[in-house]
């Protein structure tokens, strides 16, 4: 699976969406718990700006000085016996890792949940190559079943409900247990865990590297990052080239916000660093190490007006908090990347030619701001695409012409005025039961969910200069 996760027509894909109740209903849910146990374990940390400061400033510090820093981790990789690539485009990213499977000769792939490399469209290479991939992630399992697209970057599955799963598990498995969560996780670990024995390579994301030791730190709520890590003799790492932490002490800021703010837990079920292959007074790990290193777009970003979302720790608060995709749920966005942080970075790694809608799936309500636990102002970077997209003419010369037309009324007082005087009797007029008599265009989409406002024929600066009169006179 590549970045782009629907074909259909944005607007279509939308109006899907806000039309699925069930898909609602389940995120909703998920919104309501998550934060609210968000809320009550930052709460304990007493001065939780001050995290967030301290958060912020230390992306900040890796941003200023990524390119030191992953010469380091490069040589501390290297040091420890490891392998490490650093992939321009998504491309040379694949490429090489399909070279290592083919140089042993693999058939079988184990993998822990990784964004990135959904991203790359890592899944579909495997395919071609004819190599068969296993995502051991429950929620990822669960997609991979049903063939569908993530809709969170923590909780992919979040979009579907236990009654959903199981009948998916039914119709494509042969499941006919409960639908209760133990009796399903159990059915799934029977086909999962013979795969993590037979597995010729094991992939994993990252969620941070550490330079200063070369080490990868996966934080994970399940136990099968662990066993593609140690079972499979060959390992490999994928990473965002942003992913990175200056020191082992830097960690500790970073995954005491990530697990807070992506699921309203104090720690993860799991926190695992590795470092390098299994070394001779090792009992476990892989006998070869791989880090892959993906740019993709990032370098351009770097130092750029959107330099703020690479301080991105991938921890879902923003969806977590965001109306917009409390109705479109994360499928609604059309990337794996979903929510707030996907309406900025998927338009910078992908290009506005697909995903020129997303900057526009936003009521700018600034609810992300507030929350975002490395204080990325999302809201000011969801502007500053639109900015952007109208200096490439890529909005319809339709609403261009309307802004423009707009623009000159609203500078021209004495204009402003008569178009009031005169607009507020035609819209008396026009408006009828909220509709209009033509139906089209922005008129159509609006008045699809809602009505026009039915004035009395009387603008506000009449009103308003008739009511000063009345004042005078009492």
């Amino acid at each position: 699976m590549s970045v782009k996760t629907s074909h259909l027509p944005y607007k279509t894909l939308i109006r899907r969406q806000v039309e699925d109740a069930g898909m609602q209903t389940a995120i909703a849910n998920a919104q309501d718990t998550i934060s609210a146990n968000r809320q009550r374990v930052l709460d304990e940390l007493g001065d939780t700006q001050s995290w967030r400061d301290r958060a912020a400033q230390l992306r900040h510090y890796v941003l200023e000085n990524l390119d030191a820093l992953l010469y380091q981790l490069s040589e501390n990789v290297t040091h420890h016996g490891g392998h490490i690539f650093f992939a321009k485009t998504k491309e040379e990213a694949t490429d090489y890792i399909l070279g290592v499977a083919r140089e042993k000769q693999a058939k079988t792939v184990v993998k822990a949940k990784s964004m990135v490399t959904e991203e790359i469209g890592l899944n579909d290479a495997f395919a071609a190559e004819g190599i068969q991939v296993t995502e051991t992630d429950l929620a990822e399992y669960i997609l991979q079943v049903a063939r569908d697209a993530p809709s969170h970057v923590v909780v992919p599955a979040i979009h579907k409900d236990r009654h959903q799963i199981r009948q998916l598990f039914h119709d494509r498995l042969g499941y006919e247990g409960s639908e209760t969560p133990e009796e399903m996780t159990r059915f799934v670990r029977t086909f999962i865990r013979g795969e993590f024995f037979k597995a010729d390579i094991g992939i994993t994301g990252c969620n941070f590297a550490v330079a200063e030791s070369g080490s990868v730190c996966l934080v994970t709520n399940e136990g099968n990052a662990r066993l593609c890590t140690t079972l499979p003799k060959t390992h490999i790492a994928v990473m965002g080239m942003e992913r990175i932490v200056p020191e082992f002490r830097d960690v500790d800021i970073m995954i005491t916000l990530l697990a807070r703010n992506a699921v309203g837990l104090r720690l993860t079920g799991y926190n695992t660093w590795l470092t390098g292959p299994r070394q001779t007074d090792e009992s476990d790990g892989p006998e070869e190490f791989h880090l892959v290193v993906v740019d993709n777009g990032r370098s351009a970003v770097l130092g750029s007006a959107f330099n703020d979302i690479l301080r991105c720790i991938r921890c879902g608060a923003c969806m977590n908090t965001c109306p917009a995709y409390r109705h479109i749920g994360g499928q609604g966005y059309a990337s794996i990347y979903p929510g707030p942080v996907g309406a900025v970075l998927t338009p910078l790694l992908e290009g506005y030619q697909d995903f020129s809608f997303l900057p526009h799936l936003c009521s700018l309500c600034t609810a992300c701001d507030a929350v975002c636990p490395v204080k990325i102002p999302l809201s000011a970077l969801i502007r500053k695409h639109r900015e952007e997209m109208v200096k490439q003419h890529i909005p319809p010369t339709s609403e261009r012409m309307a802004i423009k037309a707009f623009s000159f009324l609203n500078s021209h007082p004495s204009l402003w005025k008569i178009g009031m005087v005169a607009g507020a009797p035609m819209a008396h007029w026009f408006i009828r039961k909220g509709r209009a008599p033509l139906n089209i265009g922005v008129l159509r989409e609006w008045t699809r969910t809602r009505d026009l406002p039915t004035g009395d024929g009387e603008s506000f600066r009449s009103w308003f200069r008739d009511h000063q009169k009345e004042r005078k006179n009492d």
